[in-house]
């Protein structure tokens, strides 16, 4: 008899694209996939090109601020919920896997109603509202970084890292040499500054050029609208605004890596445990969350940290030469990790909820 999964998640598409990621190894598992979410986000344009049935339902959001919908929402999510559990009687899956938002509140919630095993994945150090809503109904709560167990039933924590797009780890560095102009005469420093580019980042490795330049070669994903074309014809210096399909190959020619600390970034990064600096986005620009992803990753021995108010030239120079000559300290320690399969764990931890499902007649 056929395995079935529900997944769910939505709102953005940090909270679907890791379930895109677990969905190649859970058909190799046996697995029949269902989506759940609602009726017209994110998630159903990004699962209409995957062929698997998708069933919208009413989904509304849990704000901890005053607004009117505050009144209309809670009615939306009972809705919901009494549609996700009828469709959830008709589907009678083996287990239902949650990346959260506050769509996957409905679909929890009537499958713990049901008896079906659930599974929470939480990407941030600190629980969010939706997965808080979810956490008393589900059996195990996968999560990212060893801080967050604290904050979490004992019994349910489990430490998995976050699925990433297994096409980054197929690079060819000499695809990318070709692309940069460059070579294997020095190594490579790949700088990220987040989608939307930072410029404090990408100031403070410009200045440093001059210095960067004499030891290493430099690619440099400055982000859009932020490269700088007096420094174009610099050889052994490559910008570019943003890159796709390429990103994979760069990601195999870097030796180190300087980036931003959002949570799908750096689990990249210790999947394919490239040694890094983390410049984490500043808590007066940010609820703060990059800072506690980098403290954690720098404790593990995964990283080395500098606060964007401390970023000088001089710096930057000292703490890139210093990675470089410690990078198989830092290699070591990831290769240790198990948060690097990710999909695996995840996987693993599906299959044993799943074993342990006895379905309801």
């Amino acid at each position: 008899m056929n395995k079935k999964i529900v997944l769910t998640g939505g709102g953005t598409a940090g909270h679907v694209t890791p379930n895109i990621e677990l969905m190649p190894k859970l058909k190799e598992a046996g697995y029949e996939i269902i989506y759940m979410g609602s009726y017209d986000g994110i998630e159903k344009k990004l699962i209409e090109d995957f062929d698997i049935p998708y069933y919208g339902i009413s989904t509304g959001k849990f704000r901890r601020y005053f607004d009117p919908k505050n009144f209309s929402d809670p009615f939306r999510v009972l809705k919901g919920m009494a549609e996700a559990r009828k469709y959830l009687k008709e589907i009678k899956p083996d287990v239902v896997f949650s990346k959260g938002g506050f769509v996957s509140v409905p679909v929890i919630r009537a499958a713990g109603s049901l008896g079906i095993p659930c599974i929470v994945h939480e990407s941030d150090m600190t629980p969010g509202l939706a997965n808080k809503l979810c956490i008393p109904v589900a059996k195990k709560v996968c999560c990212n970084f060893p801080e967050t167990f604290k904050l979490l039933p004992a019994e349910k924590a489990i430490l998995t890292g976050s699925p990433i797009r297994e096409e980054l780890m197929k690079g060819q560095k000499e695809a990318a040499y070709k692309l940069c102009g460059f070579d294997s005469s020095k190594p490579v420093i790949m700088v990220i500054g987040g989608s939307l580019g930072s410029a404090a980042i990408n100031q403070a490795v410009r200045d440093a050029l001059p210095e960067l330049l004499n030891d290493f070669q430099i690619v440099h994903l400055c982000g859009k609208e932020k490269m700088d074309n007096l420094l174009l014809t610099t050889r052994g210096y490559k910008q570019f605004e943003y890159i796709k399909s390429e990103l994979k190959d760069i990601f195999a020619m870097a030796d180190i890596v300087i980036s931003r600390a959002g949570a799908n970034a750096i689990n990249e990064l210790l999947a394919l445990k490239k040694p890094n600096l983390l410049i984490p986005l500043p808590s007066a620009s940010s609820r703060g969350d990059q800072i506690l992803n980098a403290k954690s990753f720098e404790s593990q021995g995964f990283s080395i940290v500098v606060d964007e108010d401390d970023l000088t030239t001089k710096l930057l120079v000292e703490k890139v030469q210093e990675l470089y000559f410690t990078r198989l300290t830092y290699i070591d320690a990831m290769s240790k990790s198990s948060q690097r399969d990710a999909i695996g764990t995840i996987v693993g931890v599906i299959e044993e909820a799943a074993a342990g499902n006895k379905k309801q007649p």
